[in-house]
């Protein structure tokens, strides 16, 4: 049950675009970390390059990008964690690049009993389905 939050440097970025990147990075939460895509969640939040820094100083000629993604602590092996932000880099970067020196992936590992949607912890949800995925 991922949250992924893409925070851009770019205002003008297109509804197709944005919509390309919110399928594109369900399927990688898919394929790598194994994530259901009928709830997970992307909010793509585009801000004014001026308000983006590195070093103190405004990225020339790229485009400022920060993805933060939320997961159920303790559901991914490091491996799969690993892939997955490596993928996600190379898609930010096909989307939106070229990249200042510094674009960071997140992976925010939540506790399942603070965690959930709906109304539902995750630690609730598995116990009362041990099967269910995150």
């Amino acid at each position: 049950m991922p949250f992924a939050r893409l925070t851009l440097a770019d205002p003008g970025v297109s509804a197709d675009v944005r919509t390309r990147f919110a399928a594109e990075i369900t399927a990688l939460l898919e394929k790598d970390l194994l994530k259901e895509p009928e709830v997970t969640v992307v909010q793509v939040n585009p801000v004014l390059p001026e308000n983006w820094f590195i070093m103190g100083e405004h990225p020339e000629r790229s485009t400022g990008v920060h993805l933060e993604v939320s997961i159920t602590a303790g559901t991914n092996t490091a491996q799969e964690k690993s892939a997955f932000i490596a993928h996600a880099y190379q898609l930010l970067a096909d989307l939106f690049g070229p990249l200042p020196a510094a674009a960071y992936v997140a992976l925010y590992e939540l506790d399942g009993e603070s965690y959930g949607y709906n109304g539902v912890t995750q630690l609730a949800r598995r116990r009362l389905d041990p099967s269910e995925k995150d």
